[in-house]
This record gives structure tokens, sequence and C-alpha cells, in this order.
């Protein structure tokens, strides 16, 4: 039988998120002082330094202080690689987040191996990702002492929620950044999928998606996946975050072509997006958590 379904996140990122609050208030209570975020974000990018700010202000509501460190294009690399080293060493933060996209000469510098890996809430220290990359089980996953890509664990705690087993199903992967495609293939093996790697380079994608039970997309271009090259039925994980040509957000997939074949989809908005967010506050309680 083909169903429709739509595999929103916002009921799922409210109740994740539902007791994070008393959480911080109990680690503030036995630390005593709140859990303290520090974050560096590049002004360059307009978009990504406004969520950075969005994903800070929700922090504080839970609790936790935080503070915004400001990169751009004039930042020496080795200023920033010593604050890094700084913050890292300081007993009084708890959590560091740095989101990508950095100014190149930051990007290109190794920043990822001077955060200390048991504050790096987003999992991209060199550290973190090769505790991860040895991981076979999703038990090997669950006893980490370090953390997982946000966006990556993201969609696992999406397909638990609407019931979805990744465990036998042929898997698609599109897009093979280290913070989102690898990660996330790896996830899918440790839960027992059988798992595909897609990106630019590919060159039929049509042909690599035929037979897909479960497609996850992180490609970043608008109508890429379309009736004509995803299979009926299968389940659409869409994580990418676009504008289309009439500048509304959108994801890579064309949803209404691929409801009406009966695949299920989560929508951009209201799918990945909002559980991303509830897992790095999570990750940020847990930070603190793991201090007492």
């Amino acid at each position: 039988m083909i169903y429709i379904m739509i595999l929103e996140g916002k009921t799922l990122a409210a109740a994740l998120r539902g007791t994070l609050r008393d959480r911080a208030e109990n680690v503030r209570r036995r630390l005593g002082r709140p859990i303290s975020l520090f974050a560096a974000g590049s002004t360059e990018d307009y978009g990504a330094y406004v969520y950075l700010k969005k994903e800070v202000q929700a922090a504080e509501k839970l609790g936790v202080r935080t503070q915004v460190h400001e990169v751009n294009n004039t930042t020496r690399a080795e200023d920033f690689l010593e604050l890094l080293q700084k913050v890292s060493a300081d007993p009084e933060i708890d959590a560091i987040l740095i989101p990508r996209p950095l100014p190149a000469a930051l990007a290109q510098s190794g920043f990822t191996r001077f955060i200390a890996p048991e504050k790096d809430i987003d999992g991209m220290s060199n550290t973190a990702l090769g505790n991860l990359f040895l991981c076979k089980t999703w038990a090997d996953i669950q006893a980490l002492p370090t953390f997982v890509p946000c966006t990556a664990m993201a969609v696992i705690r999406l397909l638990d929620a609407h019931q979805i087993d990744p465990q036998g199903l042929e898997s698609a992967v599109i897009g093979r950044s280290p913070t989102v495609g690898r990660p996330l293939a790896h996830l899918l093996t440790c839960r027992n999928a059988t798992v595909k790697i897609c990106h630019t380079f590919t060159r039929n994608l049509a042909a690599s998606l035929q037979n897909t039970d479960l497609i996850c997309s992180a490609a970043g271009q608008a109508g890429l996946l379309t009736a004509q090259n995803v299979p009926a039925g299968a389940t659409v994980i869409d994580i990418a975050t676009n504008l289309d040509k009439d500048g509304h957000l959108c994801g890579d997939a064309l949803t209404q072509e691929l409801l009406d074949k009966g695949c299920r989809i989560s929508p951009v908005p209201g799918g990945v997006g909002p559980v991303t967010l509830a897992c790095l506050l999570e990750n940020i309680i847990l930070s603190g958590e793991r201090r007492i």
C-alpha cells in the first residue's frame, strides 16, 4: 500500500527541548554557575551569522551563559587559533560552537584541532570525528564520550520519531561534507542500512537512486530531487536549505511532485531544521552535565 506522509520535525523538536531548561538549572545548582557557551561566527556570511545568533538566543532562554566572538576576512589565523586554545583550556567554558562557513584563512587553518573534544558540541574536531568513524554499531555511537554532528543526528532522531527503522534499507546520502553527508552515512551504517554516497561528480543521479528506500539530501540544490529521479514510495529526508526562484525557503526536493508519487518526505522548513537546533541545545546541556 502506497501512502503519503509529511515527516515534520516541530513536534519532535518541542519534545526534545521540553526538559532542557530544568536540566540546565540542575547543572547550575550543582556547578554553582550557569552552563557556558562560547561561539565564533563569520560576519562575512549574513545568513549563517543570523542563524548563529538565533542558536545563541535559544540557548540563553534555557539559562545558558553565552559569548559570541565575531570573525571576518581580516581576522588572522594565528589569533583565531590562539583564541580557541584559550577557550578550550578555560574551565569556566563548557561548550564551543564554530559554525561554517568561515573566512578562507580560518577555514584552512586546521582550527578544529584546537577545539577541546569534550566541548565540541557539533562534533567537528578531529577527535570527535575519529571517535565517530571508529564506531561500528549504534551501541558504540551511544557510548561515545564526544559529540556527533547535530544535523546528522537530527536525521536519525527524525526517522526514529516517525518509526522508520533504517535497518536493511537501501539508502542514499546526497552530499559528502564532513559536517553532514559523511557523518550521516556512517550513522545510517551503524543503524544497519546499506548506504551509497552521491555527490556533484555522480554521473547519473537517477540511476544511483534507483531502488533506494531512503534518500537523505544535503546537496543545496533546489529542484534536485524530482518525480523523475526518486523511486515511488521512497522516504526522502530533505536536509538542505535553499531559496527558490521566488525567494522562498526550500530544500532539494520538489515536495509536491514526490508526495504525488507516494513518497514520505520531510518538509523545508519544519523538518530537519528544528530537530537540529534541539539536538544542538541538548548537546550544550550535556556538555555541562558531563562536568558534574
